[in-house]
């Protein structure tokens, strides 16, 4: 490797952290919109998304507001409203596979990109690739591939043709970040958290908004509170896309830290039946 494979090995370890709490939808089934965590990881960086992105250079836990997104949101038909809480209380806990795709953004620069398939609403298990990259530069400072299986990780440096993988154990910390719970308590914060109707990619989605104070997550994401405790963040502002099998669809996260803004894009799409991730075979 280029980089020092312990080194590699531990950011990768990051990731795999990330990459669990980036997806926190509850349902299964098709259909696929896009959409937000953070979770989901799993799921609340410069910080970690509330997700929480446990990146090289920012955690998705912090996280993005009112950020306009990529694909501009138009008004839903009205026969596809719905109400936001009876689909959060309806949603499926069945396992299912979704692909996931998470961008962590600072002073307009996108500084670490994951993008992935994974399960989730049973043991965590998926195929990450995380490149981070500094400022100014266009090639990545690490660019790692993780894959999890329900008994271990495997990762390998991608910057190095024919990188091996290398085998290390599940993390215990590899807890699925659920993201209905944010949207619970932007419901609970009141009407104002409310921001109605809107069609994402061609799937009616109701948009949740509001700032989500860092001692609410002290039962919602215990490994994000105590991140943001120890950084000295108050809070973030978070924006939420759910449809109405209560699964989340997009969510922007925007925190910040010493003067330091970071904004997490997440997007959840292509939801289909749970899948296989077995070990790579060797060569």
């Amino acid at each position: 490797m280029t980089t020092s494979r312990t080194t590699a090995l531990t950011i990768a370890a990051t990731a795999l952290a990330l990459a669990a709490v980036a997806g926190c939808n509850d349902d299964t089934g098709s259909a696929a919109p896009s959409a937000p965590t953070s979770a989901a990881a799993s799921a609340p960086a410069a910080t970690t998304p509330a997700a929480t992105a446990r990146t090289a250079t920012a955690s998705p836990t912090a996280a993005a507001t009112a950020a306009p997104s990529t694909a501009a949101p138009s008004a839903a038909p009205a026969d596809g409203a719905f109400d936001p809480e009876q689909a959060l209380a309806g949603a499926d806990k069945a396992p299912y596979a979704v692909s996931v795709s998470i961008s962590t953004e600072s002073g307009g620069a996108v500084l670490s990109t994951m993008k992935g398939r994974s399960n989730f609403n049973s043991v965590w298990t998926g195929r990450i690739e995380m490149r981070t990259t500094a400022p100014g530069a266009t090639e990545p400072i690490l660019w790692i591939e993780t894959l999890t299986t329900p008994d271990a990780n495997y990762m390998r440096d991608l910057s190095t043709p024919g990188d091996d993988w290398v085998k290390v154990p599940r993390s215990t910390d590899n807890a699925v970040l659920d993201y209905s719970e944010f949207a619970k308590l932007l419901l609970a914060s009141g009407p104002s958290a409310r921001k109605g109707m809107e069609t994402r990619n061609g799937v009616a989605a109701y948009h949740l908004a509001g700032h989500i104070d860092v001692e609410q997550l002290s039962t919602v994401d215990p490994r994000t509170y105590k991140s943001m405790k120890a950084k000295g963040a108050t809070g973030f502002e978070f924006d939420q896309w759910i449809d109405r099998r209560g699964r989340t669809l997009y969510v922007e996260q925007q925190v910040e830290q010493k003067g330091v803004k970071a904004v997490n894009k997440v997007t959840f799409s292509d939801f289909g039946p749970a899948e296989t991730f077995a070990a790579p075979i060797a060569g």
